[in-house]
């Protein structure tokens, strides 16, 4: 069931609380509640249906945490371990800095302090979510030849079973909406802007400030009826108004069926850095269980600096 694991996985002022319904026929012919100010440019020819394409096809969140294979960076990683009552079972807290060099990146410890059984003696990793986040962020040795250009990454799946899972889990974390193979009964249900998926959703656009931005803020929540029928909770996503580049993200993925059940939140925070976006901040909580495998509760805080 370890491959499942794999595949699960992938504040703003609103200047007003006001919406309008507005259909976009040409994306999905549902309603998309508006406010005042997003409403009044869509009248003065701001392209709804060009915005949620972009949506839909946004690679600059992808390419973010690619520039994270080609930047220097230190970070500081903190994963929790979670027992009954929420204590603490097994935790690392570690500094960790990478250096480029000729085309090759290292990662250096500079400083890591582990808890219970965090570990196996061998030194590998006792659970999913820290064999998840080293798969992420860690390495060991070089690694050479790697860019920040999305064309044709986000369809290389490689060989192997691994290599499947992996691609899955960039789907969920990388393009969010997607239909995702290989998770069992799920079926499209991650696809939210798939016609019999998107009629369960309220779509809502909205003019936000985000960390001194202006922001258009695309957010999908389950109508109420279908909230135990979809498996995003929430998905918010701010796209920075002058060039629609994502500024943060939020995510809130459930679901459950008598083979496994989970429930995992993940926020994102971005920011320009030498010219170049990149993630700045990355929190996670999953509760998941999978038949014949012990509940893994589990946090993590992935703080960036450049």
């Amino acid at each position: 069931m370890r491959k499942f694991w794999w595949s699960v996985l992938g504040s703003c002022f609103i200047h007003t609380i006001s919406f309008s319904q507005v259909k976009d026929t040409s994306i999905f012919s549902l309603p998309i509640q508006m406010d005042e100010y997003v409403l009044q440019a869509s009248r003065d020819g701001w392209d709804v249906s060009s915005f949620i394409r972009r949506v839909q096809n946004d690679t600059t969140f992808y390419k973010a945490f690619k520039t994270l294979r080609v930047v220097p960076y230190t970070a500081v990683n903190d994963i929790r371990i979670l027992g009954k009552g929420n204590s603490v079972r097994a935790s690392l807290y570690s500094k960790t800095r990478q250096t480029i060099s000729k085309g090759c990146r290292s990662m250096t410890v500079l400083e890591e302090k582990t808890t219970g059984d965090f570990y196996k003696r061998n030194k590998q990793y006792n659970y999913y979510t820290a064999e998840l986040y080293a798969y992420l962020f860690f390495t060991d040795k070089p690694v050479c030849g790697e860019t920040n250009i999305v064309a044709g990454s986000e369809n290389d799946r490689g060989s192997g079973q691994i290599e499947k899972n992996k691609w899955q889990l960039k789907q969920l974390i990388f393009n969010p909406g997607s239909k995702v193979a290989g998770v069992p009964f799920a079926g499209n249900k991650a696809a939210i802007f798939d016609p019999d998926i998107a009629k369960m959703y309220d779509f809502k656009i909205m003019f936000v400030e985000y960390a001194g931005e202006d922001c258009y803020l695309f957010t999908a929540v389950p109508k109420k009826e279908y909230r135990d029928d979809v498996i995003y909770n929430e998905l918010s996503t701010w796209f920075r108004k002058s060039d629609y580049s994502i500024m943060a993200r939020t995510y809130s993925l459930s679901y459950k069926t008598l083979l496994y059940d989970f429930d995992v939140k993940m926020k994102v925070r971005l920011n320009e850095v030498n010219g170049q976006l990149v993630p700045t901040s990355i929190s996670y909580g999953g509760n998941w269980h999978v038949a014949t495998k012990k509940r893994e509760r589990a946090q993590f805080l992935t703080t960036l600096s450049f």
